[in-house]
């Protein structure tokens, strides 16, 4: 007689933890071809179950094709090629949760943003509006580069915070910088190399290699990444982040954006400026994009909502130059819009009607009060240690003078559940002086 343990079924039905506890045996060669299964009524009894939980699984089995059913014979095993047994997790444990990430009592490496202070009052009630009447324009599909509220939107917003002057047709909206990425690399070619910021955010460099394109990483200096080594590498594509460079907190200057400027229109390339938190400057206005110094359209403007909003918010954007949109267009215009149109038309009212500026005033407060309290917590522990680059974005830098590795440092921090991170983490090549620098991120404590 068949025998399991249908207490260990976990949250499966009855009759499914029943269907696969038979599909294992027959799978594993434990019931062979031609085998006679035992009577419903039979099993029913032996398993302490109902006869329909037995005659549900016998059934889902025959329809699968792993039994067949002989008139007032019963239920058989069908007959198959020999398999190689696959080991299978038993079906009570196929639905446990996932490991959880260990506990950290402080996390400094971690750049995430407090879902607490999101605006689900004002997003929920617009979502509403947008639902009620939105009507038919909620089920078309959506143009390929976004819906047209949302992209004007987007233009009538950064022409009045960041100075951008651009046409609503420029603009395409995807999920997220990391899906435009992948497009970007369609439009200008993997044949080309990418030249990436050396330290930069790591995810960058592992999105383009994913993507199949060579990358070079280059070194840099207290303006930006150098020129020279930009010239002596094979890149004809950059990606930067000149308003607010992570981690080490950069504001390239005017001089070494020109000479940027000058190297992609000679090395007919193309720049990708990558916006990513200019939103979150604590001290005066923020810095105007490169995109606005060019005249010879080799500048991509990219950003997204993931940081102003929630990293759950998988709405970014970028602002191609009219050749590039023309090209992008006619190439790659049968792709679809990968963001829903209620979720976009919820973000076009949520820009124009002015709560995005709103949200984006308060949350500056919330975070430059937060990042004085923490600042104030390293500065008052006693240990020799200087402070910098924290007038812009959600992280700052600390620089420990101490003879231990950072890997030592890091480990004892470990110890007392203090989760750091390191500007020699973010390196592709490691050098000595940027050894013992903290990259503390604080907008997610």
């Amino acid at each position: 007689m068949l025998t399991y343990d249908m207490d260990s079924r976990g949250g499966l039905p009855r009759y499914e933890y029943l269907c696969r506890c038979i599909r294992a045996d027959i799978l594993s060669g434990r019931l062979p071809s031609g085998y006679r299964l035992p009577s419903k009524r039979s099993l029913a009894e032996h398993l302490a179950v109902s006869v329909i939980t037995v005659e549900n699984a016998y059934e889902q089995l025959r329809s699968e094709g792993y039994v067949m059913a002989k008139e007032r014979n019963g239920y058989f095993v069908c007959r198959s090629e020999e398999l190689p047994v696959v080991p299978e997790t038993p079906p009570g444990e196929q639905e446990t949760e996932e490991e959880k990430a260990e506990e950290w009592k402080f996390d400094f490496a971690s750049n995430r943003i407090n879902a607490g202070y999101f605006p689900f009052s004002v997003w929920s009630r617009l979502m509403r509006e947008v639902l009620s009447f939105g009507g038919e324009e909620l089920l078309r599909r959506s143009p390929f580069n976004g819906e047209s509220e949302l992209r004007h939107a987007i233009a009538d917003y950064l022409l009045r915070s960041r100075g951008i002057r651009v046409s609503p047709r420029n603009i395409v909206v995807g999920a997220g910088t990391e899906y435009l990425y992948g497009l970007l690399v369609q439009l200008l070619g993997r044949d080309r190399v990418y030249a990436v910021e050396d330290p930069s955010y790591r995810k960058i460099r592992q999105i383009y290699r994913a993507n199949g394109v060579s990358v070079a990483a280059v070194k840099m200096d207290e303006q930006g990444i150098r020129t020279d080594l930009l010239y002596a590498s094979d890149a004809t594509v950059l990606h930067i982040s000149p308003s607010h460079h992570y981690p080490t907190g950069i504001v390239t200057g005017f001089t070494r954006r020109s000479e940027l400027l000058a190297w992609a229109v000679r090395r007919d390339g193309y720049i990708i400026e990558d916006d990513y938190d200019s939103e979150f400057r604590m001290v005066g206005k923020p810095i105007q994009p490169m995109q606005t110094l060019d005249t010879s359209g080799r500048v991509i403007y990219i950003n997204t909502f993931s940081k102003t909003l929630a990293p759950s918010m998988r709405i970014g954007y970028m602002v191609l130059p009219d050749g590039l949109m023309r090209e992008f267009s006619e190439r790659m215009g049968f792709y679809s819009c990968t963001v829903p149109n209620f979720e976009q038309l919820t973000l076009a009212r949520f820009i124009s009607g002015g709560y995005f500026e709103r949200h984006l005033n308060r949350m500056r407060s919330v975070y430059r009060k937060k990042r004085d309290e923490v600042m104030q917590l390293f500065l008052s522990s006693g240990y020799p240690l200087e402070i910098y680059e924290e007038n812009a974005g959600l992280h700052f830098l600390v620089r420990l003078h101490t003879g231990l590795s950072d890997s030592q440092v890091r480990d004892k921090a470990a110890s007392q559940g203090v989760r750091l991170a390191f500007l020699s983490d973010f390196m592709e090549e490691q050098d000595n002086d940027n050894q013992h620098i903290l990259v503390v991120n604080y907008s997610g404590l």
